[in-house]
């Protein structure tokens, strides 16, 4: 098979079809974008940018050490989510144990929130990929058909190849696009929620060094 048909699209006299041609660069263009974006997305995502190993360790230390000043400077320096929550728990401390808990789930719903919204483009892109595959598909038989219609029903297999080819290829491109954004748009979704359930269950259990202090202070 010649290779070129997966990047352009030619009529059967030979001759370039611009619209089947335009669809594939088109799909072309997606398929480096997907990569790309699967590529940034990992790393946007990746556990260091959530819950970076050692660090609920470190600040438990702090605390247990009574260095509260240190332990809030430390989360309010950090660049990760389980930092960011820290940083809103400690700033409700006034409130007591439970208001520093309410501040940090609602702090990793809205981070969650807005790592979610990041990753709904490789969910877009794997849905309009295929559409326009399909989109490619019924192009390419119209053209075929239409070819049997001018030739009185005895076209040339030649002739049928350009419509045809299109359909195929534009179909080929939309399905390598979408699988891809659609299988890593579940992986880091997944992932994205596990790591941060894991980073809110570590700041719980921090913010659970305050609250003997605060039972010792009702009695």
């Amino acid at each position: 098979m010649n290779g070129s048909i997966f990047f352009y699209s030619l009529n059967g006299d030979g001759s370039l079809e611009w619209i089947g041609s335009a669809m594939i660069w088109l799909l072309l263009v997606m398929s480096v974008a997907n990569v790309v974006l699967i590529a940034l997305s990992a790393a946007a995502n990746a556990r260091k940018g959530v819950l970076p190993v050692g660090s609920p360790a470190a600040l438990r230390e702090l605390l247990a050490a009574g260095r509260y000043k240190d332990a809030v400077e430390r989360a309010t320096r950090g660049e990760d989510d389980f930092s960011r929550l820290l940083a809103r728990a400690f700033g409700h401390a006034a409130g007591g144990a439970e208001a520093m808990a309410r501040a940090a789930e609602q702090g990793a719903d809205e981070l969650l929130a807005a790592r979610l919204r990041g990753l709904e483009r490789l969910n877009v892109l794997g849905q309009v990929a295929p559409m326009i595959g399909l989109f490619g598909t019924v192009y390419g038989m119209i053209v075929a058909f239409q070819t049997i219609a001018t030739t009185g029903g005895a076209a040339d297999p030649v002739l049928l190849a350009g419509g045809i080819g299109t359909a195929l290829v534009t179909t080929f491109w939309g399905l390598l696009i979408a699988i891809p954004a659609t299988s890593a748009y579940a992986m880091l979704r997944n992932r994205a929620i596990a790591t941060s359930d894991e980073a809110l269950a570590e700041a719980d259990e921090l913010i659970a060094i305050f609250r003997p202090r605060e039972d010792a202070a009702k009695t």
